[in-house]
Parts: structure tokens; C-alpha cells; sequence
């Protein structure tokens, strides 16, 4: 990836704290190991097609994720699926794993209306518990061997993680929609992430998706109970708070990038959803709002 400077993109990494493919099946390593070639501290960044889990056996810190801080306090599981911005900070000597996994692998070990998907897609931490950290143990092993069927083993030990580290946020947290993993809904988010900076209007992704724009409609307010064009606009203003933080660039700079041609226009949008304009939000967020 090419940055113009550190500070006028969100970096996007492919592996922990890496610009590099992300050949391999699963790729795991310490927090340990990665940590300290950043002195303990990775910057904020995302991932476009990899779902990380970390967990955390001893140590401690603090992540970053989107405008969030949150501590982290060991035992701990850390869910983090594509896309989000985050960062961490760890206390030197922090003990656990990050275990990385593709976007292809997740759609093949992930099945339809099974509830998985709903409950890892979106940023979370819980309480570890202590088979996660002994499968753990085994997915590093296997990742260091060279041995036959290590590819098989991995993306099985891998559907367990995922399922094991699902059934922890679901015992932790309130259950979502079941109705929230529809095949249409996720095409739609899938589509959305691609052209959201094109300012398509809701017909403009059902005629992509070969539906009406009421079909759409009604199978996103079934599932979340707004209407498709809620989730462009909050995925636009998502992506404004993400670069109103983590980049310098201005509000008629950041409005250009999102595909408004009126900065007015776009400090207009921004005000109405997020409840302040632009410049302000920035300013309470650099005051540690």
C-alpha cells in the first residue's frame, strides 16, 4: 500500500501490524512476537478482508476501536472483524495470541442462518474462556508444523475458534436479530462497503442486486428495523468520523473523498447525523471527547 503521508490515510493492514499478504490458510503468532518490533503499541489501522481474534492470557493494555478506548483486562477475547479501525496499546510483557483469518475462510466456515455470522460481525470484548486459550496453543502448534493435512487441521481448528469465540459474545452479550443474516442483507453491506464514496441511491444498488428497491427496503427494515438508505448514510458517516480522527485532512477534503461535490453539502449531512458539525466533532475528539 502507498501512503502519501502518515497522517492523511487510514492505514490498511493485511496481516497484524503488516503490509504483506496473508498467504497461508490461518496465520497466528504471540501478541508477544508482533508487539515488541512496535514497542508495544500498533497505530490505528483496518483490514479489508481479514477478521482477526486476539486473546489475551496475561499482561494488559488498552484498544482503540473506531472512537472508542477501552482497557483490556486479561483474561480477555478481542473480536475484530473487517474493516473497523483499531488499534492497541499493550503493557510490555503482554502474553497471548492474535489469530488471523481470510475473508474466504469466514464465508466457507460460516453457514447461512446458523446465527454465527450476526454475532463476529461486529467488535467486541469478552471473558476468555479457557478452552479458547488451550485451542489456542494447538492452532500455534499446528502453524509452526510442516506436517501432512496441515492445511485440513487448520481450517478445522479455525471453525472452532470461530464457533468457541462466537458462543462466548453470545453468552456475554444480548443475542441480535436472528432475522439480521439475510444472503440479501449481506449483499447489500458487501455492496455498500464497495461504493459508498459513489453516493449511489437505494435504486441504484437494487438494480445491482436484481431486486426492487421495495424488496430491499422491506428485507433491511425486517432485519434492522431502519430502511436501506439508513445504512449508505451511516456508512458514510462512519467513514467521516474515521478520517475526522485518524487523518489531517479537512472536512471539505474529507467531503470530496466521500463523494459530496458541496463541502456545505457535506457539513450539512454530517451535522444532521452525528449531531455536530465536522470541525467540532474534531476538536472534541482530539480533547479526548
Amino acid at each position: 500500500m502507498t501512503e502519501t503521508s502518515d497522517t492523511a490515510t487510514i492505514r490498511n493492514y493485511n496481516l497484524f501490524g503488516e503490509t504483506a499478504e496473508a498467504p497461508d490458510v490461518v496465520h497466528c503468532e504471540t501478541i508477544q512476537d508482533r508487539s515488541e518490533l512496535h514497542n508495544w503499541e500498533l497505530r490505528p489501522h483496518r483490514h479489508a478482508r481479514l477478521h482477526q481474534i486476539l486473546l489475551l492470557r496475561s499482561g494488559g493494555g488498552e484498544a482503540r476501536i473506531e472512537e472508542r478506548i477501552a482497557p483490556l483486562i486479561p483474561p480477555v477475547l478481542i473480536n475484530m472483524p473487517r474493516g473497523f479501525v483499531h488499534g492497541f496499546r499493550f503493557q510490555q510483557g503482554t502474553e497471548g495470541w492474535v489469530i488471523t483469518l481470510s475473508a474466504d475462510l469466514m464465508d466457507e466456515a460460516l453457514r447461512d442462518r446458523e446465527g454465527l455470522r450476526a454475532v463476529l460481525a461486529n467488535p467486541s470484548a469478552v471473558p476468555l474462556p479457557p478452552e479458547l486459550e488451550t485451542l489456542a496453543r494447538r492452532i500455534l502448534t499446528e502453524y509452526h508444523n510442516r506436517d501432512f493435512a496441515r492445511a485440513q487441521i487448520l481450517r478445522s481448528q479455525a471453525g472452532a475458534l470461530l464457533g468457541l469465540a462466537a458462543r462466548a459474545i453470545h453468552t456475554d452479550q444480548a443475542p441480535p436479530d436472528p432475522h439480521a443474516d439475510s444472503p440479501l442483507l449481506r449483499r447489500f453491506e458487501a455492496l455498500v462497503e464497495q461504493h459508498f464514496r459513489q453516493r449511489l441511491p437505494v435504486a441504484g444498488y437494487a438494480d445491482r442486486l436484481a431486486v426492487s428497491p421495495t424488496h430491499l427496503n422491506r428485507v433491511v427494515r425486517h432485519s434492522t428495523g431502519r430502511p436501506a438508505s439508513a445504512m449508505i448514510a451511516d456508512r458514510v458517516l462512519r467513514e467521516a468520523r474515521r478520517m475526522l480522527i485518524y487523518t489531517n485532512l479537512t472536512a471539505a477534503e474529507i467531503g470530496y473523498e466521500l463523494g459530496f461535490t458541496d463541502p456545505a453539502h457535506f457539513s450539512r449531512v454530517f451535522t444532521r447525523g452525528i449531531g455536530t458539525p465536522p470541525r467540532a466533532f474534531r476538536q472534541r475528539m482530539e480533547q479526548g471527547g
